[in-house]
């Protein structure tokens, strides 16, 4: 079992959960996160003032999966994030010790479905 975590551009959340879906991945946790990475942020003048802004939005995906769903997920993601400039996103796949289902009391591979 993974967790598959990926940050990437607000914009481009549809087109990943579509490429997702292609694939048979439909259970997904997504938040709204702020960070940043190469591209360091950017300026802006508020009020006549420089402002810094190195916080950009982001939408942060966790997915847990089982082995053989970690290769088409990671690919779907990819699929649907890429643009080929600096921000596009990061992607992190660490083991999943263990999983439960509250309503059913499932354990491991049959609980994450």
């Amino acid at each position: 079992m993974k967790l598959i975590i990926a940050y990437i551009q607000p914009e481009k959340l549809t087109p990943v959960k579509q490429e997702l879906y292609k694939n048979e991945i439909y259970k997904m946790s997504v938040t709204n996160a702020v960070g940043c990475g190469q591209q360091k942020g950017y300026h802006e003048s508020y009020r006549g003032g420089d402002i810094e802004v190195n916080l950009l939005k982001k939408i942060r995906l966790e997915i847990a999966v089982n082995e053989e769903f970690v290769k088409p997920t990671v690919e779907a993601i990819i699929a649907g994030a890429r643009t080929g400039k600096i921000g596009d996103g990061k992607i992190f796949v660490t083991s999943l010790d263990e999983c439960y289902r509250i309503r059913t009391g499932e354990t491991g591979k049959s609980a994450i479905g």
